[in-house]
């Protein structure tokens, strides 16, 4: 019984955790991560008719597309997301959902 409330409790706090790192995001340190994305999403992140706008996407969807980039799970044409996110890390995912989310 002491392991079944142990492994919940862990659960559940490993819950927490990454409930705290979407909701943490940073915007100004998502703005810094950004320049990276403008080359091909444009500087105000609205995109073009090769790349979709970011600007204005909902927080949750964001990391969640971005997770799945870099799990492979989710591939664009040139694979250039999978590539970029890989160097991500949750907070960077998160930081990147709060800045594009206030455009």
């Amino acid at each position: 019984m002491l392991n079944k409330r142990l492994m919940f409790a862990i659960l559940f706090g490993l819950m927490l955790a990454a409930g705290a790192v979407q909701a943490g995001g940073d915007a100004a340190k998502g703005a810094e991560l950004a320049e990276d994305c403008a080359g091909c999403h444009g500087d105000d992140g609205k995109g073009d008719e090769d790349n979709p706008p970011l600007a204005g996407m909902d927080e949750a969807s964001m990391v969640k597309a971005l997770q799945a980039f870099k799990s492979g799970e989710r591939v664009d044409e040139g694979e250039m997301m999978g590539m970029y996110a890989e160097d991500l890390s949750e907070q960077d995912m998160a930081d990147l959902a709060a800045y594009y989310a206030t455009k």
